[in-house]
């Protein structure tokens, strides 16, 4: 058995996705579906069963077999305007800290989702050392706790551990996300709607790591494969590219699509993140040797399954032969 927590999730259920891709249905989803729109992620999926995260984080080890072959610990409040630290630390920090506690006594690989948000503004870099660490707000806090703490329990762990510091991932299956999902299906929804794709001005100065979601689950299924490997490492494109370019990668797939510019806030005026680019040296020293998709071939199939599903697969993934 598979165990994926945050299975219905944007980058749990693609995760599902690529497991079912290589013929594994036999998986335990972990999730919260008080908003019940998020079911439309699991449409498409084969799973044996899917239990709320509530229920689960009660006597987790009562749901996992003997023989349970990895833990995907995608799960996570992971708004970043979230304000009330009681509740990000007890979501994000001590129910990792509890699924981690299982893993190791069960001997059972543990592959986990941290965030590029522990490195804050990136001034200090962006390699995995807690020299480069300084979250801004709570959730990054959250994320760099349980970071540390994986480290003071890595020397001694007997089994595979490993953290993936995610930077900006995009593709299908995060609309239940709102105002946290990427600026692609926020692009995708203007220019459908007013043939207009807006973005601050100045835009081509701030730079992100945009990463597509299946190069996240390759990342996740390597470490899956190479269960000799521990640590924390960075899953990024390892590229830097403006938020101009994003929205003509973007506009160039809607006919008669525009971008427009608009007043940059006064709100975000100092605040607003300048620069992310992951160092990949590690991920690469682990023997990950895939090419990263390119932010034109990303942007293109997942506006492709925006057109076509809404944003959603709305079938099965062919398990490879």
């Amino acid at each position: 058995m598979y165990l994926v927590t945050g299975g219905a999730g944007f980058i749990g259920s693609n995760l599902v996705r690529g497991l079912n891709a290589r013929g594994i249905d036999d998986i335990l989803i972990v999730d919260d579906l008080e908003h019940g729109d998020k079911h439309r992620s699991l449409n498409s999926l084969e799973f044996r069963d899917l239990v709320d995260y509530r229920v689960f984080g009660e006597a987790p080890e009562r749901f996992l077999h003997a023989r349970t072959e990895a833990i995907f610990h995608q799960g996570a409040c992971s708004d970043t305007t979230e304000k009330n630290g009681r509740f990000m630390l007890s979501v994000n920090y001590e129910y990792s800290k509890r699924l981690l506690d299982v893993a190791l006594v069960r001997g059972c690989p543990f592959i986990y989702a941290s965030s590029a948000a522990v490195y804050g503004d990136g001034d200090d870099g962006f390699v995995e050392t807690p020299r480069c660490e300084w979250p801004l707000n709570v959730y990054g806090f959250s994320k760099q706790l349980f970071d540390r703490h994986v480290r003071r329990v890595l020397p001694s762990a007997e089994s595979q551990v490993v953290g993936l510091r995610y930077f900006n991932v995009y593709g299908p299956q995060e609309n239940h996300k709102g105002r946290m999902a990427s600026v692609v299906l926020k692009f995708h929804e203007q220019a459908t709607s007013k043939g207009e794709l807006r973005i601050f001005e100045g835009s081509e100065k701030f730079l992100r790591d945009f990463v597509f979601v299946d190069d996240v689950v390759a990342v996740n299924l390597h470490f899956f494969d190479s269960p000799e490997r521990s640590g924390i490492f960075n899953c990024g494109s390892g590229v830097a590219e403006s938020f101009r370019k994003l929205a003509e990668e973007t506009a160039r797939h809607y006919a008669g699509a525009k971008i427009a510019e608009i007043p940059f806030p006064d709100d975000l005026k100092g605040k607003y993140q300048a620069y992310t680019c992951a160092d990949l040296s590690r991920l690469r020293a682990s023997g990950f040797t895939r090419p990263m998709t390119s932010l034109a071939d990303g942007v293109g199939a997942y506006v492709k399954v925006l057109k076509e599903g809404g944003g959603y697969y709305r079938r099965p993934a062919t398990p490879s032969a």
